[in-house]
């Protein structure tokens, strides 16, 4: 392959498990703690749900030992988060110190050891080692005191509605570690006039830790330029055998080198951002050089191997696509670019029809896609070659992420992709159908009132879940449009939102 996949392995990711408890209960409760919650670690680590894997940590007794747990967790760079269960009675001004000090995700994990209670057998000695109900509840009271954002799960362990949501979680977390230290390079400004892919990238950098500059469209030209025949020759033969290459871009088609003008393209591409340890792109075809193409095929290819891209320089797409690559990693699926096109408005059966100009990732489709070329009305440049296909049907997501002024606002809506209803055989790029939740009008009146950007990731990997837990984890405030979705809950939820965030009202809200 040209290039190589930027998607880590989850697995190698931890979740540290910590456990309260006291010493009022005696030695005896305590080695009995350890040895129950080290089989619900098992348990945990063995559900194929959670792609990460969980630590168990000795068990926590008093405020010093909390403190310097906390401390080596956020210490430890392959830590992306912490589990905390309150297996007895941990009195909750133990954990103030701590909790102050935390700077990784949390998720509460409400258990017990056992599913069923032993009836008959029942005293005071059980229920001084299982009294999780009550010691889970303290634990509750001083995250909400303290203000501390957290995920809280309920359930046994064995559950599989529990393992998938502690997978979500941990997804998310696994997403927000990969933003911190991110790096994104734009190939010039935004498309000159659009308001939405406008943002406070400083504000970017110190909510979410990704650093967001700009380089001359000169600079990567020269890595371009720098490329050799002879890799050009490797990736072309590469294009050969995984798509199905028409004729005219074949070995003995008239317009071959056009191919292999896109192909040094993503070959430059990749290098300048290998060398640069770059996670995420723009370009705009307001500002091209002398590059031949708009880049197409290369950023597409890009995309599927976990690169961020925004077109029209937006960097906030651009960053929301690695993030969502992150999350997903080992699931089927992908995350591209999306943008709202066109709709077919049958009362009753609307659907929208997504794609751009050139660069959807072919990780939304597991049929082999076409490589073609066609003319670009825009940009002034050669025609572009591109990936052709349509994304699978099934279930995904779409998510936008805009600036309002003081903050940032994510908004996800839940979908369902569809087979086209006819054949788009004057449609040659990559595209998808989609039926959005809980309905066309409410979906499209929802996306309005939130401000919702019409660039988007799509991702057919990943819950709305995830991408909620990732807001909470974030501080960010998150607008979810799913199939419990009413106008005036939404409408309502925004207005809450702004007061309590400090910003302007949405329009038309009163």
């Amino acid at each position: 392959m040209a290039g190589r996949s930027i998607i880590p392995d989850l697995s190698t990711r931890k979740v540290w498990f910590l456990i309260g408890s006291q010493e009022l209960y005696g030695e005896d409760v305590l080695r009995r703690v350890a040895e129950q919650s080290q089989a619900i670690v098992a348990q945990l680590n063995a559900a194929t749900q959670i792609p990460v894997e969980v630590i168990w940590k000795p068990v926590l007794k008093d405020t010093e030992g909390i403190v310097a747990a906390v401390r080596e967790a956020n210490a430890d760079p392959e830590v992306i988060g912490v589990m905390t269960w309150m297996h007895t009675f941990s009195p909750a001004k133990m954990w103030i110190r701590g909790l102050r000090t935390l700077q990784k995700p949390l998720l509460h994990l409400h258990t017990q050891a056992n599913i069923e209670l032993p009836y008959a057998d029942l005293d005071f000695d059980f229920m001084n080692l299982n009294q999780s109900a009550h010691g889970d509840r303290e634990f509750g009271y001083i995250l909400s005191r303290l203000g501390v954002q957290r995920k809280s799960v309920i359930g046994h362990a064995s559950d599989p509605r529990v393992a998938a949501e502690i997978g979500a979680w941990s997804r998310a977390a696994a997403g927000l570690a990969a933003l911190k230290g991110m790096k994104v390079a734009r190939f010039g400004d935004n498309m000159r006039y659009v308001a939405v892919t406008e943002g406070d990238k400083t504000e970017a950098e110190t909510i979410f830790g990704a650093s967001i500059n700009t380089w001359p469209v000169n600079d990567l030209i020269a890595r371009v330029d720098a490329v050799s025949e002879e890799r050009i020759d490797a990736l072309v033969a590469e294009y050969d055998e995984l798509y199905d290459v028409v004729p005219e871009l074949g070995p003995d088609g008239d317009r071959r080198e056009s191919l292999r003008v896109a192909a040094q393209q993503e070959l430059g591409l990749r290098d300048f951002l290998e060398e640069g340890g770059f996670q995420a792109f723009t370009d705009s075809f307001e500002d091209l050089g002398t590059l031949r193409q708009l880049p197409g095929i290369g950023v597409q290819r890009l995309m599927a191997d976990g690169y961020g891209f925004g077109a029209e320089g937006d960097w906030k797409t651009a960053i929301l696509i690695h993030l969502a690559a992150v999350m997903g990693a080992g699931l089927p699926g992908g995350a591209s670019l999306m943008e709202d096109y066109t709709y077919d408005l049958t009362p009753g059966d609307e659907v929208i029809l997504g794609a751009h100009m050139l660069e959807v990732s072919p990780n939304l489709t597991t049929a082999r896609p076409t490589l073609e070329i066609h003319p670009l009305g825009i940009g002034g440049k050669e025609d572009p070659c591109r990936l052709v296909f349509t994304a699978d049907p099934g279930p995904g997501v779409v998510v936008a992420m805009v600036d309002v002024r003081n903050r940032f606002r994510l908004i996800a809506n839940a979908i369902n992709l569809v087979e086209p209803r006819a054949a788009l055989p004057q449609l040659p790029v990559g595209r998808a159908l989609w039926k959005p939740l809980p309905d066309f009008v409410t979906s499209a009146n929802a996306w309005l009132a939130s401000g919702a950007a019409h660039h988007t990731v799509m991702s057919t990997a990943l819950s709305p879940e995830v991408f909620v837990d990732f807001a909470r984890m974030a501080g960010v405030e998150i607008a979810l449009i799913d199939e419990h979705t009413t106008m005036p809950v939404f409408e309502r939820s925004l207005q809450l939102e702004a007061t309590f965030r400090g910003g302007p009202t949405p329009a038309g809200i009163a």
